[in-house]
């Protein structure tokens, strides 16, 4: 069955949270590897317009539309790959709070069963048998 004790509940959540933390950090990258590839295919169409080869000015007005579409994605990329940092940040922020929470957890737990077994011990020291009661 499922953990008992409230930190072992909390130090899955927190699995749970980091493993969430690590998607968002692959999508970020997934979005910054794409990113750089628009990037290098805008230098290469660039390169293309620049350069004095009559094959390429054959094709300048293609190329001046590829690189206009090219930079429109990496405007979008940009603005994608922004909102994925603020939500590794979210994702960071909330795993780092539930570990907190789970090692205060912890220690309650730990100060309760200490609190307990001093309870327990002072019972035996100091507690009478029911059986020497009847005697009296």
């Amino acid at each position: 069955m499922g953990p008992n004790k409230k930190s072992e509940k909390l130090a899955r959540l927190v699995s749970v949270q980091r493993h969430m933390e690590r998607m968002a950090e692959s999508d970020l990258s997934n979005t910054a590897r794409q990113r750089d590839e628009v990037s290098a295919s805008m230098h290469m169409v660039m390169d293309a317009i620049g350069s004095l080869d009559p094959v390429h000015r054959l094709f300048a007005q293609n190329y001046a539309e590829r690189f206009d579409r090219l930079a429109n994605m990496e405007k979008q990329l940009a603005g994608i790959q922004q909102a994925q940092e603020a939500k590794v940040v979210r994702e960071r922020v909330k795993g780092d709070r539930l570990e907190e929470n789970r090692r205060e957890a912890r220690l309650d737990e730990d100060r309760e069963a200490d609190d307990n077994a001093i309870y327990d011990m002072v019972d035996m020291r100091y507690a009478t048998p029911a059986s020497s009661k009847l005697q009296e």
